[in-house]
C-alpha cells in the first residue's frame, strides 16, 4: 500500500467548501460520488453502443477505463469533470476507500474489451449481451448507488480477514505496548476516510479504550494484518489475541 501525498488541491473561490482530500495525489480515497459519475458516463455510452451498434463505442471505454487505471484520475474524462466541474461547486462528499470502485473499473474494463472483441470477431449477440450487462451494472451504480464490482470486492475483503488470512493476534509492541491491559478494539484507518472518522468518534464516545493504526503512516503493518479495507477494526485481548475481525461496513 503506497503512501499518498498529503498535499490539499487549491480550490476555486466559488468552491462550497474546500476539499479535505486532493483527488490526484490522495489516490488511497475518493469523494463517493466521483465513481457515480463515471458509472453514469460509462453505463450511458455502453448503451448507446448497444443500441445504435456503433460497437467501436464500447472499445473506447474500455481504452479510457484502461488509460485511467494506469495511469490515474488526471487521465479519466469523467474524473477530471466531476473534481474540475462539478466537485468544485457542489462540495466534497463522503470519502471512502479508493480500492472497492476501483477494482469495479478493472471488472468493467474487462468486460468492456470482452464485448468489442465478441463485435469484432462476429458475435454480435454475445458482444450486445456483454454491453448491456456494463450498461445495466454501471446505470444502477451511477442511480442508486449499489455498485455490483464495489460489492464484491468488500464481500473479499471480508472472506480474506476473516477466512483466508486468518489473523490470531496483534502485536502490542507494533503500537508500542507491553500488552493492552484490558480488552481493546485496534483500528486500521486512514485520516480522511469518513467511514473511518464516524467509527473513530463512536468509539471515542462509547469510552471504551481503542487504539489507531493509521494506514497511510504505517502501510507495513496494514500489509503485515492484511488489510485489505478501511476501516477494519479487531477485538482484541490483553496479550493481543483477536476475539473478533470486523471489515469495512461490519466495523
Amino acid at each position: 500500500m503506497s503512501e499518498p501525498n498529503r498535499h490539499t488541491a487549491a480550490i476555486p473561490r466559488h468552491s462550497a467548501r474546500p476539499r479535505t482530500a486532493d483527488p490526484y495525489r490522495d489516490v488511497a480515497v475518493v469523494d463517493a460520488r466521483a465513481p457515480r459519475v463515471n458509472q453514469a458516463t460509462v453505463g450511458a455510452f455502453s448503451l448507446l453502443a448497444v443500441v445504435t451498434g456503433w460497437w467501436p463505442i464500447l472499445a473506447l471505454l474500455a481504452l479510457q477505463l484502461g488509460i485511467g487505471l494506469r495511469f490515474g484520475r488526471r487521465y479519466c474524462l469523467p474524473c477530471l469533470a466531476y473534481f474540475e466541474l462539478i466537485q468544485p461547486r457542489i462540495g466534497e462528499g463522503p470519502l471512502e476507500d479508493a480500492r472497492p470502485p476501483r477494482f469495479a473499473n478493472q471488472v468493467g474494463l474487462a468486460v468492456l474489451t470482452a464485448a468489442s472483441v465478441a463485435y469484432a470477431v462476429g458475435q454480435p449477440l454475445l458482444g450486445a449481451g456483454l454491453g448491456l450487462l456494463v450498461a445495466g451494472l454501471a446505470l444502477l451504480a451511477a442511480v442508486t448507488g449499489f455498485c455490483a464490482g464495489c460489492r464484491i470486492y468488500r464481500v473479499a475483503a471480508q472472506l480474506r480477514g476473516i477466512r483466508l488470512r486468518r489473523i490470531e493476534r496483534i502485536e502490542p509492541a507494533d503500537l508500542g505496548l507491553r500488552g493492552f491491559g484490558r480488552p481493546a478494539a485496534v483500528v486500521f484507518s486512514h485520516p480522511l476516510c469518513t467511514d473511518c472518522r464516524r467509527l473513530l468518534a463512536a468509539l471515542s464516545q462509547s469510552g471504551s479504550p481503542y487504539y489507531t493504526i493509521d494506514v497511510r503512516d504505517q502501510p507495513d503493518l496494514a500489509r503485515k494484518y492484511g488489510v485489505a479495507l478501511v476501516p477494519t477494526l479487531a477485538h482484541v485481548v490483553d496479550d493481543g489475541s483477536v476475539t473478533r475481525w470486523l471489515v469495512g461496513a461490519e466495523a
